[in-house]
């Protein structure tokens, strides 16, 4: 029996309790489908660095919390005031839903939106989408909770795809495709023969490969300490592929690309990677700053070297994309064949194995790890 379908549906979820701990594996009520929520049945989710670095306690969050934020399913009801979906779409999650009307959002600018919820883990009404059986209140990480069978978001949390996208390749268009390629073509705006420089080629960081070889940049240069994931990172279109732990890495970059990278990517949010970006960038070039940092972080630049160089340092928040646009552009780019998203996809594992992918992230093993769920419709 499918338990995500009908009325009080409930779910199997994993959830997180207190740092180091295991997430505990849940019998969870959805809440209600009402006004403009959204009921989805998830068939994929991804495992992100942002997960580990709440069940590492490196970000500050009480549990109980349904953990996982870049998750793609099929929609099951829809409340009245729906307008955008429609039961057995599918979907892609945005775990910074937008509120669409406050200022930021008027101005085409999703990602900076001044009144969402999701970063409460709440709902736009700032109740949960599960609940104990015994009805008390268990948010959802970032307004999503993908690391269950099903789950209720806003309307605008729920983007409609086409259906030829396989599910894991959707999942991850929900977090660090979007942010990867975003960070490249939004927020850097990455010009034809522009050179590029990428650090850390976990998820995220192979997506921003992608982004600079769908920009045309030219060289592209990736920098990482896995063997493996330089490899790859030379079958998505890098020119060249260099050690993080070679002491002459700042001037192999310098040398590749004629005096510093016009672009640089931080895809790690270390802070020694954060440091060295001044140092792999021209004068006028322009680093940016994706990887998310554990709280606390900081960082020592040197202000005359910006200031006189004419660099830049850019924050990326979520590629800087409007998720109504940019995940159906980046399906569309996918399904022409320009986009091998598809590579991206490591390790496929079952619920039961959340834990081991996470322990896969924080040993900075394999490419990304993707959750699939028995929720697939026939045929899809």
């Amino acid at each position: 029996m499918n338990r995500v379908t009908g009325k009080n549906a409930t779910v199997r979820a994993r959830v997180f309790h207190a740092p180091g701990e295991p997430l505990a594996d849940e019998e969870l009520r959805l809440t209600e489908v009402r006004d403009d929520l959204v009921r989805v049945r998830l068939c994929a989710s991804g495992v992100c660095g942002s997960d580990l670095h709440v069940v590492a306690g490196d970000w500050t969050f009480e549990g109980p919390l349904v953990l996982g934020h870049e998750g793609a399913g099929i929609v099951e009801e829809v409340g009245p005031a729906v307008t955008d979906v429609r039961p057995g779409d599918h979907v892609v999650l945005s775990w910074f839903a937008p509120c669409r009307r406050c200022g930021r959002c008027a101005r085409g600018e999703a990602w900076l939106c001044e009144n969402t919820k999701a970063l409460e883990n709440t709902l736009p009404d700032g109740t949960t989408s599960f609940y104990t059986l015994d009805g008390a209140p268990v948010p959802a990480f970032l307004g999503l909770g993908t690391f269950a069978e099903g789950t209720v978001v806003p309307q605008s949390a729920a983007v409609p795809i086409n259906k030829d996208v396989p599910f894991p390749v959707a999942a991850l268009i929900g977090c660090a495709v979007t942010t990867g390629v975003g960070a490249v073509v939004n927020t850097a705006g990455v010009r034809l023969g522009e050179s590029a420089v990428v650090i850390g080629c976990g998820g995220v960081g192979q997506a921003v490969v992608l982004g600079a070889e769908l920009a045309g940049a030219d060289p592209i240069i990736a920098v990482d300490l896995s063997d493996e994931r330089l490899v790859l990172a030379r079958e998505l279109g890098v020119t060249h592929a260099l050690r993080g732990d070679d002491p002459d890495l700042v001037d192999h970059v310098r040398a590749i690309t004629g005096g510093g990278a016009d672009h640089a990517f931080e895809a790690i949010g270390g802070a020694a990677t954060i440091e060295m970006l001044p140092d792999l960038i021209r004068r006028g070039g322009q680093a940016v700053i994706v990887g998310m940092p554990a709280e606390g972080v900081r960082v020592a630049l040197d202000p005359f070297d910006l200031a006189d160089g004419g660099k830049r340092i850019l924050g990326c928040n979520y590629g800087n994309s409007v998720p109504s646009v940019d995940f159906p552009r980046l399906a569309r780019l996918y399904a022409s064949g320009r986009l091998p998203l598809d590579r991206l996809v490591g390790r496929k594992v079952t619920p039961d194995d959340v834990d081991g992918a996470l322990e896969d992230l924080r040993r900075a093993a394999g490419l990304r790890t993707i959750i699939e769920y028995g929720n697939r419709e026939e045929g899809a």
